[in-house]
């Protein structure tokens, strides 16, 4: 696993996206990973809109240095794990900005077979976590990519909700030791088939 180049992106308002992410890059660390970038969805938000909003406001100014992911990122990764909330059951704008640049590389077949996996957060356990790790994996089946789902190749994945999409967690908890286990448990199994592939 540590020859596998992995990428980190995410888009969090609050920071719960955020918490999932450095879980997975703790994760990878741990598994023996040498090449990691973690990176952020730029904000495309205006800042008085930012600003209705004290967490968004506070979690944005820690960590707005954070450098921001772009189509030459995914094209580096061998692997990359994604964490976006919901939306209504569909993925944040900023999110979709991001994957608008993607054109020129699926063009040049240079997505095909980039392993990738998803998490991601909402306000209560029913408002379209599934429905969202889907609409992320929609847009990997178009690239030609290969998704590393956790399904339910760990016991742990029972333990913290059953998702075999992705992880996924009501938005604002603290992760607890078995969440990041079910996190670990992903980040391993999407190595494992980048591994794999890249062999």
């Amino acid at each position: 696993m540590e020859n596998v180049k992995l990428a980190i992106i995410y888009y969090s308002s609050t920071g719960t996206n955020y918490q999932l992410s450095k879980a997975a890059e703790e994760a990878a660390k741990d598994l023996g990973v040498k090449e990691i970038k973690f990176l952020r969805v730029e904000e495309t938000v205006p800042e008085d809109i930012i600003k209705t909003n004290e967490d968004w406001l506070k979690h944005y100014n820690a960590t707005k240095e954070i450098p921001v992911a772009s189509a030459d990122d995914l094209d580096w990764a061998d692997a990359i794990i994604f964490s976006a909330p919901t939306r209504y059951g569909n993925l944040p704008s900023q999110f979709n900005s991001l994957m608008d640049t993607t054109g020129p590389l699926w063009q040049e077949g240079k997505l095909v077979d980039k392993v990738v996996s998803a998490m991601t957060s909402a306000a209560n356990p029913h408002a379209g976590q599934e429905g969202t790790l889907h609409s992320i994996y929609k847009a990997m089946m178009h690239w030609g990519a290969i998704v590393a789902n956790p399904a339910f190749t760990d016991p742990i994945i029972f333990e913290t909700g059953g998702n075999p999409y992705g992880f996924s967690v009501v938005a604002g908890k603290e992760l607890d030791e078995k969440d990041k286990k079910a996190i670990k448990a992903q980040v391993k199994r999407t190595l494992s088939v980048a591994e794999k592939i890249k062999a």
